[in-house]
């Protein structure tokens, strides 16, 4: 069987398998760092609150006493639970330390008039809680410009929450880490099944395998419309059948 090919559709098709080969590596290289982000999690050492700001060691176990604020809070929008919109809660926690700390207290839908803020039902009373700590994060890319925070308007709906225009709305310093707080606490909302990522290790394996379904696809195409030409032009010289 004679194989034949242009010069044209190898290099097309050989691009197009390297392309393919390189998104799958780039997929095992995120499942890699997803599995480390997960043995993280796991693994994260339970200390205090104050010993945890001090090691600062993300997803550690925290328990701290003090109290939420009643009256301010800040609404972090475009969050979704099983396709509903909805907002997280983050509250300030007063632990007796020099900053505070704001709490994730979980999901409350939102109204479709979005200047219909949800009641976050809280009191003053003094509590222990319990979660997880995470970088209070501002990275990431962004649509529009950063929220302008109020001092006298609460709650406050934004869409992007960075740490020092929080501590200015809120007249008072805070702490550089976020409480997860845990499912099983009273003083939470919906949606407290934390994860430290929203995709597990094993989706980026099965991105990992299509993509590289795709190159030896690219590969096989080359082999079969070669064989098929060369077959061709075989059929066609001047003797044969």
């Amino acid at each position: 069987m004679r194989f034949k090919t242009s010069l044209s559709l190898t290099i097309v098709l050989f691009v197009l398998a390297m392309i393919f080969a390189r998104l799958g590596l780039w997929q095992l290289e995120r499942k890699a760092d997803k599995e480390e982000l997960f043995r993280q999690f796991e693994s994260a050492p339970s200390l205090d609150l104050r010993e945890a700001l001090v090691s600062s060691i993300p997803f550690t176990r925290v328990r701290a006493t003090g109290r939420f604020d009643r009256e301010r809070h800040f609404l972090q929008d475009n969050r979704m639970l099983f396709g509903r919109p909805g907002v997280h809660v983050l509250t300030p926690f007063d632990f007796g330390g020099r900053e505070q700390v704001l709490v994730n207290r979980g999901w409350l839908p939102m109204a479709a008039d979005r200047r219909s803020l949800p009641a976050v039902q809280t009191d003053g009373a003094q509590r222990e809680i319990s979660g997880r700590m995470v970088p209070f994060n501002t990275a990431g890319p962004r649509l529009g410009e950063a929220d302008r925070l109020a001092r006298d308007e609460w709650p406050q709906l934004v869409t992007y929450l960075d740490r020092r225009p929080a501590a200015e709305a809120l007249g008072a310093p805070i702490a550089g880490w976020i409480i997860l707080l845990d499912s099983d606490q009273p003083d939470g909302f919906e949606g407290r099944q934390w994860q430290p990522a929203v995709m597990e290790p094993a989706v980026h394996g099965g991105y990992a395998l299509q993509w590289f379904s795709l190159s030896a696809a690219a590969i096989i195409i080359w082999l079969v419309l070669g064989f098929r030409k060369g077959s061709s032009a075989e059929r066609g010289k001047p003797g044969t059948v």
